[in-house]
């Protein structure tokens, strides 16, 4: 029976159009494959379920492609495509490549893991360039589940290369038993005697603090090379056994300048700086690495000396040189010298100041005023491009900021930071306490605790110096009783200083007494000090005569206590009293040094004394004050 279908009204009407495309869609059809390669270059494909034998070169087409391909993903899968529809893709040479490529940039490393699970038969040059990618980019972890999930599970062998890459992982990771159980496997596998696993088990041992455990490794055979020496050294140094350390240096058959630098590196770590420096003259051959490394043995000791010395001795600088001596003027408070150094860097223009340089120039601007220069520092982070401000640096610049009475250019600093560490929070509740606004530090104080960041002792330090420079002494009472029944927070003497220094000042002296008696700790000169600043300041003579008294017993030699003394005489109009003071002074042979001021004079700094001013700046500073004190007489008059 035969059917037949009618063809509706509305049936489509091929067109002219729809017919030669039809036609040109079927001459593509019918061309062959596109190929990457000629047809007269002699490729053989692989079929992994054909047991013929067959040869593949590095030679191929494909592969020579791969080779020099970049490392991106667009590229990357033509050429995968080819190698899948060539049929080579499973071929062990083929599939070490395809790692190879993609295990060479971190953006295309991910493929490189799925494809893996798409591999029939994997061999061990697979997994450990997948594991040993997994180190190199700071994920140990993944490295030592791969080899149990894939290799293990697996049944995938293990060579050679393979247990140096784990063995490094547990040394990242700081798992000395998990590196003790793949030291167990080495033994298992006979590869214990191989020089490249015995150097980074030395390694391994050694990082995790085990190191006699290193010294058995390195003792299993006297086939060792300068790696294997090198890394004994080292260990030994980083876990402080320099002595011993010296002892493997003597019997090297070889140094080279690592050798020097990690015995150098242990006399410093030990602060023996004249071994050191002998050592560092027997140097045949002295790198930019020695020379720092001696010059952070000064400046660890503190010889600032010998810091500069060594510094102009040195035929190249690096950033490592300036960032050490910059860092060792700030710690000794010679905050001009650091800026001295930071301009001498600056204009040699061979060196770019890093982060830690600018912390070093913003602490000493901090310290000195110098906003000018704060503020340069701060345009030059914001423009040079290459600095990323770090919570550490941002910090600093809030603090130069705040220091400076700029509250309101460290508050935008403040905003800024993405992250913000407790030094954070307390270098604002400071800026805003030093400068009287202790309402905004008790508002930022609690925002702190808004935002999680638990505050620390250096904390209540600053919310109590704020009380204290505001006068708040209800709002400072209520603070030290919270640090220590909400916060788990004993008081220190810094504490219990800042409360003597709130109640003085307010004329609680009684009070100041009390809390200095019931302390749990020794309170030393100088708390009673303060307490007797406050006296002097609300003209207690009574309470004064006791407390420097008690101070001048304590410490004969201390000046504080005899001016504090004689100045509250002096307010009560007790001469004959001051002169006694005077005398015992003179008999003790105490002398007050003059007092000095910072005066910046335009871009230079200049340390003011009455005895070595020119007299010309001695008439400038005196016009000036006149001028000010005319002005001020004036306002109050008003």
């Amino acid at each position: 029976m035969a059917v037949r279908f009618k063809h509706s009204k509305q049936s489509l009407s091929l067109s002219s159009e729809y017919v030669n495309k039809f036609i040109k869609t079927q001459i593509n059809l019918s061309k062959p494959t596109p190929k990457l390669w000629s047809d007269h270059d002699d490729a053989e494909s692989f079929d992994p379920y054909d047991n013929t034998v067959h040869i593949l070169t590095l030679s191929h087409p494909i592969l020579r492609i791969l080779d020099s391909s970049s490392p991106k993903l667009r590229q990357f899968n033509q050429v995968h495509a080819q190698l899948i529809v060539s049929g080579i893709f499973q071929h062990p040479l083929a599939a070490g490549r395809v790692m190879m490529k993609l295990c060479s940039s971190q953006p295309t490393f991910p493929r490189a893991v799925k494809i893996f699970q798409h591999l029939e038969n994997p061999d061990a040059f697979v997994c450990n360039t997948i594991m040993k990618r997994y180190v190199n980019f700071d994920d140990p972890e993944k490295a030592l589940v791969f080899y149990s999930d894939q290799m293990v599970k697996n049944g995938i062998f293990q060579n050679h290369y393979t247990f140096p890459i784990l063995v490094k992982a547990c040394a990242d990771l700081g798992r000395v038993k998990e590196g003790e159980k793949i030291h167990a496997h080495i033994v298992k596998c006979g590869f214990e005697l191989d020089l490249y696993t015995r150097n980074v088990l030395i390694h391994m041992y050694s990082v995790c603090c085990r190191i006699h455990d290193a010294r058995k490794v390195f003792d299993l055979s006297s086939d060792s090379d300068l790696v294997t020496w090198n890394t004994m050294i080292d260990g030994y140094v980083k876990n402080g056994e320099v002595n011993l350390a010296r002892c493997v240096f003597d019997v090297m058959p070889e140094k080279d300048v690592f050798s020097w630098n990690s015995m150098l590196s242990g006399y410093v770590g030990i602060g023996d700086m004249e071994a050191a420096n002998l050592l560092f003259r027997e140097i045949p051959l002295r790198d930019t690495v020695s020379w720092n490394c001696l010059l952070d043995g000064y400046a660890r000791t503190g010889n600032v000396v010998a810091a500069c010395a060594l510094f102009e001795q040195m035929y190249y600088r690096d950033v490592v040189s300036w960032t050490t001596l910059m860092a060792l003027y700030v710690r000794l408070k010679d905050y001009t010298g650091c800026l001295g150094l930071f301009d001498i860097m600056m204009q040699g223009r061979d060196i770019q100041p890093n982060e830690a340089i600018l912390m070093s120039v913003l602490t000493a601007c901090g310290h000195l005023g110098r906003l000018d220069r704060g503020k340069w520092i701060h345009s030059y982070i914001r423009y040079s491009g290459r600095i990323k401000p770090d919570m550490l640096l941002s910090t600093a610049l809030l603090t130069m900021y705040a220091k400076c009475g700029e509250m309101d250019l460290a508050k935008e600093v403040f905003a800024g930071m993405p992250e913000r560490s407790v030094v954070s929070w307390n270098s604002m509740i400071m800026g805003y306490g030093t400068h009287g606004h202790g309402e905004k530090a008790l508002e930022t104080f609690l925002e702190m605790e808004k935002s999680g960041v638990m505050p620390n002792g250096a904390t209540f330090i600053c919310v109590l110096s704020a009380c204290t420079h505001s006068g708040m002494v209800l709002e400072g009472w209520w603070y030290f009783n919270v640090m220590s029944r909400v916060y788990r927070i004993e008081p220190k003497v810094e504490h219990y200083g800042c409360m003597i220094d709130l109640l003085g000042r307010a004329g609680l002296m009684r009070d100041s007494e009390d809390l200095i008696k019931n302390m749990p700790m020794d309170s030393g000169p100088a708390l009673w000090g303060a307490l007797l600043s406050a006296c002097k300041t609300h003209s207690n003579l009574e309470l004064g005569e006791i407390i420097a008294k008690r101070l001048l017993e304590r410490d004969p030699e201390d000046i504080g206590s005899y001016v504090l003394l004689s100045n509250i005489y002096a307010a009560q109009e007790r001469w004959d009293d001051v002169e006694k003071v005077r005398k015992m002074m003179v008999v003790s042979g105490i002398r007050k040094e003059a007092g000095s001021s910072l005066v910046q004079f335009a871009n230079s700094d200049m340390w003011s004394f009455p005895e070595n001013v020119s007299v010309h700046k001695r008439i400038i500073l005196c016009s000036m004050l006149s001028e000010m004190g005319a002005q001020i007489k004036c306002r109050s008059e008003r």
